[in-house]
């Protein structure tokens, strides 16, 4: 086999499977199982202890706050998370690390020999990719993101020893069902039977006792095994070993991640069976952030936020954490066909003074320009449609004033797309 680059191979894999998303588990499981077996024959694979994280929202804060505390504790860790901002390679690290160009080629090239005919997504080869990658890696831990769902998604190949749902929204509905009841069971499905699993959603939908104990999970919910305690700048929080004691950890930094969702990931990191230092747990977190998540920068003296809020939980999350100012915010936002788009204006239309919207041009599952502009524009709210979302950006930077926020939010390419524009010309300052 001709040797490929990265981008290379990227490409192939981009084109090869006639579906971008293409849920279940029969082919990513079939070609896993000819990896691990083509493997024995020299040595049996032994894997990393497995943390799964999924939900509408949340997952990426939960998956960095586990690899900060575990980093700081002097563990090997490795994290999958999706989508990327710029590099591909960001999706799997080792130590807090993109890995090299090299380290993910081999395990394409190995995985490539090993499925036969068997077509795998995108996704599903990365996934792949990465757990070979944590192996050769001798990492102690590797914490796993979902891609989608969480039942059918490729991740849910690997009996977690730990699952954590986040939060459970309205998402994805095209393929996860139109309600909160439905897209539950879907992330619930990352859960297995004896094992923890730990839940940061306070407001559960109908029947969710019921579809908890159907998991025949050990169950730790945030508000009765674990809960926070708020205090202005700091939280304190109470959690529950799996041999029921109570464990209190006190001055919690509340900035950057949301508490909850710190909260989860020290809740997992225990269930898992790791005993927490409070100094250096304390230390992980503070100043924790994570790239588009509520980020704050600045370009030639006007405050930007960069936050990824593509659905309307998050767009609510990201309006309460919009303070008020002196001056105007502005917004720069465009999302997926497949996003509730006026559910995502809604909560923010008495917050933003003027929005300037532009296209996704770097996917195919973009809404219209026209169709983003007409909702903003009948809900009698200040807009203008631009060619591109740097143009959009740009114009916005151009008019705010130092007293003014220029908010870029709706989707990871929204935020790519200035990150791109950030990594090409100078003037951006990381507050």
């Amino acid at each position: 086999m001709p040797d490929r680059s990265l981008a290379e191979w990227l490409t192939l894999l981009e084109a090869r499977h006639p579906s971008e998303i293409d849920l279940g588990l029969q082919r990513v499981s079939a070609v896993w199982s000819a990896i691990l077996a083509l493997r024995a024959q020299n040595n049996p694979v032994s894997l990393p202890t497995a943390i799964t994280v999924g939900g509408t929202n949340g997952k990426g804060s939960c998956v960095t706050t586990m690899q900060a505390i575990m980093l700081q504790q002097g563990y090997r860790v490795g994290t999958f998370t999706s989508p990327h901002f710029i590099d591909y390679n960001e999706r799997i690290c080792v130590q807090g690390t993109p890995v090299d160009d090299a380290s993910i080629t081999r395990a394409f090239v190995e995985i490539e020999a090993a499925r036969g005919d068997i077509s795998l997504t995108y996704f599903e080869f990365g996934c792949l990719a990465a757990l070979l990658v944590f192996i050769d890696a001798n990492v102690d831990i590797m914490l796993l993101e979902v891609g989608l769902g969480g039942r059918l998604d490729a991740i849910n190949i690997i009996d977690a020893d730990v699952a954590v749902v986040a939060s459970i929204g309205l998402d994805h509905q095209a393929w996860l069902g139109d309600t909160r009841e439905l897209i539950a069971v879907e992330k619930l499905g990352i859960a297995r039977e004896g094992r923890p699993l730990v839940i940061a959603e306070a407001d559960a939908p109908i029947g969710f006792a019921d579809m908890l104990a159907n998991t025949g999970a050990e169950v730790f919910r945030i508000g009765e095994a674990f809960s926070l305690d708020p205090r202005g700048d700091v939280f304190d929080l109470r959690v529950r070993t799996p041999s029921n004691e109570t464990l209190f950890f006190k001055d919690l930094p509340s900035d950057g991640l949301l508490p909850s969702n710190k909260s989860a990931a020290i809740q997992a990191l225990l269930c898992a069976g790791y005993s927490l230092d409070q100094e250096k747990v304390r230390a992980a977190m503070q100043g924790l952030g994570l790239t588009g998540r509520h980020q704050r920068c600045s370009i030639n003296g006007v405050k930007v936020i960069l936050d990824v809020a593509h659905n309307p939980a998050a767009a609510a999350v990201l309006a309460q954490r919009l303070a008020p100012i002196a001056g105007r915010y502005w917004a720069v936002a465009s999302v997926l066909a497949d996003k509730d788009w006026p559910g995502i204006v809604a909560p923010l239309s008495s917050i933003i003074d003027h929005w300037c919207i532009a296209e996704i041009s770097d996917s195919n599952r973009a809404t219209k320009g026209q169709t983003l502009f007409e909702v903003v524009y009948n809900a009698g709210l200040s807009a203008v449609l631009f060619d591109g979302l740097e143009q959009a950006f740009l114009s916005a930077v151009s008019q705010a004033s130092n007293d003014d926020v220029v908010v870029v939010f709706g989707s990871f390419h929204t935020v790519s797309a200035v990150l791109k524009m950030q990594r090409s010309s100078g003037g951006y300052t990381n507050e």
